[in-house]
């Protein structure tokens, strides 16, 4: 009974403490291309971000103005740009702008440097680390005569900076990063880490598979839900709703990344939310004429559009463009699998204690219908309601 009541708390303090999740994931973007005439680069940060660290916003009314921002561009320049560095490139600011982007304004920072380089460099970036470590930074390398490269840039991972000519370690204090880490770029499988991340991090994704997963151990009859009797009973209909969910959101994250299908961010996170009140809703109120894997593709389209933000904004080659989206569906699928593997299993153990129902189906579907109500309420009228 103790395990009962623990998991069921467990389920609304995971679903309480989300709140300031459950939104887009915090990414800024960077183009940096070296040629014959030097070191470029364009920094891309969400100015909603930048308020969190920094507050842009100087007057507290939650609504950022022109002049706010250009009063706040010394601050911006000064805050980021002592947390990030290329080794051996002294980075200097030539220009600023504001641009709109389909899940809002973004700070834009032009850099360059005189120096030229011929491999790819080792990047000191730490920022947002004190405010958001699940922060990342999306870098689109390009050197004179060499193919594009990508760099997932995490602000938590320190790695070593190169060797100098002579074999010595070069010096971060001399790249300015003397306080910050140094981050390698992230390779060939940076994708696929960005992918399980990106769902074990996005908690009202995460929500809405638990609202599907706990009824997953019960069958529903006449006198309502009762246990299955093996676990094979319970898998089957998993892999059916996990499959309706992993096709569904794939097709909507190829459209939506390649930009074929473009819905606004505050819509979808909107309609996400009403899939987590529909489907915990369901669990103690039969309210679909249809079975549930059907549903669950339905609202797997939805949820698909809220992965997409990663990829939409790099505006990558086709070939780069697909790669990398083949390792972000992937890491997104072993993420679910994780998830999926780690639930059902606890429920089965726990799907014959007299009070699961009360408890674990009934206190956890009420707790994901409260918590998906207060984000649509905080969705709808851009206000914060759950605990930071």
């Amino acid at each position: 009974m103790k395990l009962v009541r623990a998991l069921g708390l467990c389920l609304v303090l995971l679903a309480v403490a989300a709140g300031a999740q459950a939104h887009k994931s915090s990414d800024s973007y960077l183009q940096i291309e070296s040629g014959d005439k030097g070191l470029t680069v364009r920094w891309d940060v969400a100015l909603r971000d930048l308020d969190a660290a920094i507050d842009v916003d100087s007057n507290e009314d939650g609504k950022l103005t022109w002049g706010e921002v250009k009063a706040a561009w010394p601050r911006i320049e000064a805050y980021s740009m002592g947390r990030f560095t290329i080794a051996g490139c002294a980075l200097r600011s030539t220009g600023q702008a504001l641009e709109r982007r389909n899940d809002g304004a973004y700070a834009v920072m032009f850099l360059a440097s005189d120096c030229k380089l011929v491999q790819m460099p080792m990047i000191a970036y730490s920022l947002f680390r004190e405010v958001d470590p699940t922060h990342r930074g999306i870098a689109k390398v390009q050197l004179a005569g060499q193919p594009l490269a990508l760099s997932m840039l995490d602000p938590t991972h320190a790695a070593v900076l190169p060797s100098t000519k002579d074999g010595a370690a070069a010096d971060s204090s001399a790249a300015g990063a003397a306080h910050a880490d140094s981050v390698a770029p992230s390779g060939a499988l940076g994708f696929l880490r960005e992918g399980v991340r990106h769902i074990l991090s996005g908690y009202d994704h995460v929500l809405f598979l638990l609202c599907l997963l706990l009824p997953s151990v019960l069958r529903r009859t006449p006198q309502g839900w009762q246990p299955v009797a093996r676990l094979s009973e319970a898998v089957w209909p998993v892999v059916g709703i996990v499959s309706a969910f992993t096709v569904a959101h794939s097709i909507t994250l190829g459209l939506a990344a390649t930009k074929v299908v473009s819905l606004s961010p505050a819509f979808i996170e909107l309609a996400i939310a009403v899939t987590i009140i529909l489907a915990a809703l369901d669990n103690v109120w039969p309210i679909f004429p249809v079975p549930r894997v059907v549903v669950t593709f339905f609202f797997g389209l939805i949820h698909g559009f809220g992965f997409a933000g990663v990829l939409a904004e790099l505006n990558l080659p086709t070939a780069e463009f697909a790669w990398a989206l083949l390792q972000f569906n992937v890491g997104l699928e072993l993420g679910q699998l994780l998830i999926v593997i780690g639930v059902t299993g606890v429920l089965f153990l726990l799907r014959e204690r007299p009070r699961y129902r009360m408890w674990v189906m009934g206190g956890g579907s009420a707790a994901a219908m409260l918590i998906g109500v207060l984000w649509l309420i905080e969705r709808t009228a851009n206000v914060s309601i759950l605990p930071i």
